[in-house]
């Protein structure tokens, strides 16, 4: 995670929930000023008081660059009004619902309201950015911006360009990212899914598989990933990780392993309906090992894991090199 830069740079959030008050977090940690704005009354002050309680756990991890809770929330306010948000921001991050009709009006206010010189970003995880920024007078500064929620937590984002999108506006998005201490993945062109939710999803899409085939139980997949694949997987990717998984790196491990994955890619061509009947074995594993009313807690569980995380790799970083 980067140092904050000596020259502050303004930054408005447009919708405070999960994702706008942790990239507030994210941004405010680099040295960012930050404006949050929702349309909900009292929302903007409920986030920052979160935000207050997260900023507590980053310091105990050594998270915050060398700074204090206070000194980062001091970089963090609510706006009364979407204009007061926008008046000096050029990079503003939107995180309103995952609704066409609801971006294409938010990002028409935006590209009215906002400095022209700004970014204007959205978090959407789903939607293709021509589809809710065609019609805009600004559209060449309109950009998808992707996080893996917290991004505070987790560096990786997604950069995903419209076709209208200059590349100016690829450029300082993905530099500011690097300067907030992210990891952008800048994609050449937009795509149903963007990277990381293809990724997942292919993954995703074999758990349902082996457990509505009858292969495996939802514990025995939890755990191949959990204590098998993803200790690799937490700071090396796939090409990488078979690069290192030959003698010969890449080329060698694709001519001695590609005929299994071969042999195995024609059983993977049909999809299990996740909320169908497959459903009433998950939930129920599911829920034997977490009740229902203990999701929060394991959330928060969740959270202060991937701070020990984040510290470890951190400092692994420093002693034995990225």
């Amino acid at each position: 995670m980067s140092k904050p830069s000596e020259s502050q740079m303004h930054t408005a959030i447009v919708g405070s929930g999960f994702i706008g008050r942790a990239w507030a977090i994210s941004f405010a940690r680099a040295g960012a000023n930050v404006r949050l704005w929702d349309q909900a009354d009292g929302a903007a002050h409920k986030a920052i008081d979160y935000i207050s309680g997260v900023l507590e756990d980053l310091a105990q991890n050594d998270l915050l660059n060398g700074q204090t809770p206070a000194t980062v929330l001091a970089r963090i306010s609510a706006a009364n009004t979407l204009d007061e948000a926008l008046a000096e921001a050029t990079h503003v991050q939107e995180n309103t619902p995952e609704v066409l009709d609801v971006k294409i009006k938010v990002f028409q206010m935006l590209d009215a309201a906002a400095r022209p010189d700004a970014v204007l970003s959205s978090s959407t995880s789903a939607l293709l950015p021509s589809r809710f920024t065609e019609g805009l007078k600004g559209r060449g500064r309109c950009i998808v911006v992707h996080p893996i929620n917290p991004p505070y937590l987790i560096p990786a984002a997604e950069v995903v360009p419209a076709p209208w999108t200059t590349p100016e506006t690829v450029e300082r998005t993905r530099k500011f990212l690097i300067s907030a201490g992210h990891a952008p993945l800048v994609m050449k062109k937009e795509l149903d899914g963007f990277i990381m939710n293809r990724m997942q999803g292919a993954l995703l899409e074999e758990a349902f598989r082996l457990v509505a085939d009858g292969y495996a139980s939802v514990e025995d997949v939890d755990t191949g990933i959990r204590d098998g694949l993803a200790l690799r997987w937490s700071f090396m990717g796939p090409f990488e990780t078979i690069d290192l998984n030959a003698p010969g790196g890449i080329r060698d491990y694709c001519e001695r392993y590609q005929g299994i994955y071969s042999n195995i890619f024609p059983q993977m061509q049909r999809r299990v309906d996740w909320a169908g009947e497959v459903m009433d074995t998950i939930e129920p594993d599911r829920r034997k090992l977490l009740p229902a009313d203990k999701l929060q807690d394991r959330q928060v569980w969740r959270d202060k894991r991937l701070m020990a995380l984040a510290a470890h790799k951190r400092r692994a970083a420093k002693e034995i090199g990225k």
